[in-house]
Order: C-alpha cells, then structure tokens, then sequence
C-alpha cells in the first residue's frame, strides 16, 4: 500500500526573506556550539586586537558567565553598535579571501552571541573615553559611557537562554569547563608571547584560577619551549624533540616526543597552521603516518607542531568555526612534516623518554614505612673500592640460576676508562637483560628488543640501497577498475615500480599486475590494488605497500635477532651496546616498547635510603 508523501502538498510554498534575529540563531549554531566555542572567538578577537594580557572568566562551565578581559587597542563609540552587526569586521576588507593574517575575518561571532545569550561589551581607546554596550536576544541598548581603563571586556551571560533546545545539548558544568581549559591552553601554546589567566568564579567569592600562563621571554624557539613546559607539563617538555624544516615556502616547527613517551589516545596532538589551532585530518594523518614505524596501533605520537605559510597557499575559509584548513598543496604539507619528523627521530639516535626510568623506579619504590630510618654515612669512592675487594671471594653463589651473570673476558683497559652513553657491559640476567654501568648510573638492557631494532634498520637501509625486489607473475593478473580509479593507479605506477609493484594498463578501464614484491611471498594483487586505489583516494598517496613490508622485514629482524635465553660473552654486550648508540631509534624496539632502561646513581641510592 502506497504511503502518502509529506513532502507533496497541493498548496505551493511561499519563499520568505527571514529577519535578522533568525539569521542571527541559525549563525550561532554553526559558530556557537557550547561555551567553549564563545571563549575561543572571544580570545581570538582579544589576540586581533594586540592585546598582551588576557583573563577569561566562567561559571557554572561557561552556562551562566563568560567574560574576557584584554588590555588590546578598545574600540570607539562608533565601532560598537558595527560591531554587532552580522558581517561587519575590521580584519579584512572583503577584496582578498585568501590573504588573511588574523583568527577572525567572518565578522559573525559577536552579532551570534547576542542572539543567543545576553552580551555585553564595554571598551576604551587609549586617550579615549569608556563606553559599553548590551544586546540581549537580538535586541540591542544604546551606547552609554562607562569608567574602564584602556582595553576590552566582553560579558556573556546566560547562554542559549533565546534557544532553550540548544542547553539540552551541553554536558556537564565539569565537562564544559575543561573544554574551555583545552581552548585556552591551546590559543596560549599559539601566542607564548601573551599572559593568558584562565578563572572559575562560580559561587560567591574571588574564584579561583585554573590555568595561568606568564608572557614567555626570548627567542621564539625559547619562549614555545617554556610555554609548552607550562602547558603540556615538564615530563613531555624534557622528552620533546625540537623540530625546525623548510620546504618550498612552508615552514614546519615546534616540538615532538620520542615514540616511548606515547599516548593511549591522541589527546596529546596540538597542530597550528599560521598561529590558529586547527584539528585536520591530513595533518593528523601526516603525524600519525611520521610515527608508523615506532608506534604499535594502540599508541598515539604526542606533538605541538605549527606550520607557517603564505596565506594564499591556505584556504581557512572552510568552516564556520575555522577549525578546519585546506592547502592548496596537501602533498606538500604532508611530505614535509613526515619527512622533518623523522629526520627529528633519526637525530635523536638511542634516546629514549626519561618516563621509562621513572615508571621503573616507580615499580621498585617500596611502600612507606611508618618508623623513621635512620642512615649511615655514604662511603668514599676508596673505601667502597676496598669494600667490594674484600667481599668478592666471598659470593661465589652467585652463579646460581636466578643470579647468574656471564661477565666473559676482562673488559679491555681502554675500553674501560671510556665514557660510553649506555655504559660498559658488567653482566647478564636471566639470560635477556644486559647490565651496564655508566658514568651516572647503570643500564638495563633487552638484548632481543635492542638486536631487532638495529636488525630492522639495517634491512630498511638495505631495502633503500638497492631497491624491492620483485617476482615476476606467471601469468598477470587483470584487474578491472572503473575510469577514474584506473587513471588514479596508472599515475602512481612509478612509485609502485619503486617498491617491486609492476603494474601496466591492459586496455580500457584494466589494469594488469605482471610483478609484485618478493618478500610478501603469495599475495592476492586485486586486495592490494584496492586498497592502494581507497588510500589514494583519501590521501593522494598510499602508504598501504610499503607498510606491508615493512611489516614483513620486522617479522625478519624479530627471527633473526638474538633470542631470549642466549647467554652473551662481554665482548658480545659491549658490541650490541655500541651499536646502539650508532644506529637511529634504537631506543625503542618495532613495535614502540624501550630497549633499556636507565638508572641514576642518584635514584638508586634513594631507592637504599642513602640520600
């Protein structure tokens, strides 16, 4: 049976011209999602207009009270009721969309605020006179005068009061507060120069702050560090890499932590393109795909990285929100933060994040006792040498299994009076851990992690000398495309070739697959082909083959590495830990876990309670 349409009617629609106060709502559900969303337009007009200082506050997670408060060039008696009027801005002239220098440039924030809460806006020009202005649902007051010192503050009360279905849609006062610290602490990751104060005045009283970040001094490489210390917290600070490339008029800097100090989720990630935090996919791709090779899927790279570029090779007019950007060459952004990201890496050589040792520590730390301990005196370096003479005939039980160490031939002079970064080989443990000493500390090692990792580097670089090689296909497979995919895999087919995939045109909308690579033995090459044509389609490049085999040579270098179990000689321990320190991303093994840890003195005697 036949269901009626409802969207045929024997009457005709009648086109209607909407009044400004509709406009005004519609606008603010795309600009004004929650009121994390009104506190990021607010700081960004604050930062446009040269402001120094800038305090934020909220209560009740931003559903009652919003204000922010800057000390920027104010705006006049003439420039407030413009100010709220939908689509009247002072950051561009409406002649060049592309050539845009400041967060704002839409001129549709302040009229959206004033249609769904109640906004109030007070202002003064240095030598000018205070003045302020209130619009509520739409409805707009008269400028009055007000005493203000230079600046600008912007009160925002009782948001979405003019749409009451909209606060259905807000979470918890909780929830929405820390998005609003997210917010802050990323438009303060931006502007390290600016002091940015961030306060929770719900209730009676002062409030009280829950984020401040002091005006950062120096060169901009010092001053981001410092913000970022501030920020992200002096653990990724200390395990951050610096990361400064170039390439054909972008510019690519900030910071990005070894692979060991990984995240569960990609809560960690801070992107900028020119100063304006943005959340895209291709730079999420891109970082995502810099890590690849040292991550396991479950973990998370973390970074603040920001891209400087000229404003016409970026299209940030892409969303209300302007969270979203488009360049005009997204290979190029992509190659150049993959490419910057592991050059980083590679200098970074056997390092591993300073997390590792002090979640070791934190394992071997034992509870606190009640009773005071009292200590004894730590010996001199002579005395502790004439202790250890005396007691070493003693300990011959050492062999046993769960003590056994191989120490192997004497450790040569030479080599021992050298300052090696991970130390000099003293022992083995059960067979899979080396133990060095340094000259700070010690060094556990995992024989197997570390010899696969330095096994896989050296098939990649072989891989990289002399090529992929390929197994010619008895008889080509054919695999049929529609048009556009067919052109789609022709133009990669040099690329291919480069990783040991042949592939050839058979003839209308076919493609032959004639050759496909060694090491991946027996492959079904339509399944491949397909998925080179989706990450093609997505990306404009597809990481799908070479993924492949890389997996395939760390499954090699995993067999072919030194086993668990394998008693070592010294001279063999001493081998596996120099070539550690001359092979890049040695501090971690393929699949993201560290190779070895690494003790201080200082933490050890803590551990004894002999500090």
């Amino acid at each position: 049976m036949a269901t009626a349409n409802p969207n045929i009617s024997d009457f005709r629609p009648v086109i209607r011209q909407l009044d400004e106060s509709a406009v005004n709502r519609i606008a603010a559900g795309e600009v004004v999602e929650r009121p994390a969303s009104a506190v990021k337009e607010l700081v960004e007009n604050a930062i446009d207009a040269g402001a120094r200082n800038i305090t934020v506050e909220y209560a009740d997670g931003g559903k009652t009270l919003v204000r922010v408060q800057d000390d920027g060039c104010g705006m006049t008696a003439d420039d407030l009721p413009l100010a709220l009027s939908r689509h009247a801005t002072s950051k561009i002239d409406g002649s060049d969309l592309l050539n845009i220098h400041t967060f704002g440039f839409r001129g549709e924030a302040l009229p959206s605020l004033g249609a769904v809460g109640r906004l109030t806006i007070s202002s003064r020009t240095p030598g000018g006179d205070g003045i302020e202005i209130s619009v509520a649902g739409g409805r707009t007051s008269a400028v009055k005068p007000a005493a203000r010192n230079a600046g600008t503050t912007v009160t925002l009360r009782d948001l979405f009061y003019a749409t009451p279905a909209r606060l259905k849609f807000l979470r918890t006062d909780r929830a929405e507060a820390q998005a609003i610290t997210d917010v802050i602490k990323r438009l303060a990751m931006a502007e390290p120069f600016i002091r940015f104060v961030l306060r929770d005045v719900s209730g009676d009283g002062e409030g009280r702050e829950t984020f401040q970040a002091p005006a950062e001094q120096g060169d901009l490489f010092g001053a981001l560090h410092g913000r970022l210390t501030r920020v992200l917290g002096r653990e990724f600070a200390e395990n951050a890499l610096p990361v400064d490339a170039q390439r054909e008029g972008l510019h690519l800097t900030g910071f990005a932590a070894l692979p060991t100090y990984s995240r569960g989720s990609a809560v960690a990630q801070y992107l900028f393109v020119n100063g304006r935090p943005v959340r895209d996919k291709l730079l999420i791709g891109a970082l995502r795909g810099a890590y690849s090779d040292f991550l396991s899927r479950d973990r998370h790279p973390a970074a603040a990285l920001f891209i400087e570029c000229p404003p016409e090779q970026v299209d940030v007019n892409v969303h209300p929100a302007k969270s979203e950007v488009r360049f005009r060459d997204p290979g190029l952004a992509r190659g150049l933060i993959v490419s910057a990201l592991r050059h980083a890496l590679a200098e970074a050589g056997h390092r591993a994040s300073t997390t590792v040792s002090g979640a070791t520590l934190g394992a071997m730390t034992p509870e606190p006792a009640g009773a005071r301990v009292y200590q004894m005196d730590r010996p001199g370096a002579l005395a502790r040498g004439a202790s250890y003479t005396a007691q070493t005939p003693q300990f011959a039980e050492t062999s046993a299994p769960w003590g056994r160490v191989d120490a192997g031939p004497e450790v040569a002079p030479e080599e021992e009076r050298q300052d090696f970064p991970l130390g000099t080989a003293r022992g083995q443990v059960h067979e899979n851990y080396i133990v060095a000493q340094t000259a700070t500390g010690m060094v556990i090692v995992d024989q197997h992690a570390a010899h696969e990792r330095l096994v896989y580097e050296k098939l990649k670089a072989q891989m990289a000398e002399k090529g992929v090689a390929s197994q010619a296909l008895l008889i080509p497979e054919i695999v049929e495309l529609s048009a556009g995919d067919c052109a789609r895999v022709l133009d990669a087919t040099e690329d291919l070739a480069g990783l040991g995939l042949v592939i050839e045109p058979f003839g209308g909308d076919a493609v032959a697959v004639r050759e496909t690579p060694a090491v991946l033995g027996e492959v079904n090459a339509r399944a491949m082909v397909l998925d080179i044509l989706d990450e093609l389609a997505d990306q404009n490049r597809s990481d799908t083959l070479r993924s492949r085999i890389e997996a395939i040579l760390s499954r090699v270098a995993c067999h072919g590495s030194i086993r668990s179990g394998r008693r070592m000689r010294a001279e063999e321990m001493n081998a596996l830990l120099r070539e550690m320190e001359a092979t890049p991303h040695s501090g971690q093994c393929n699949h993201g876990r560290p190779t070895y840890v690494e003790l201080k003195l200082s933490d050890i005697e803590r551990l004894f309670g002999r500090t």
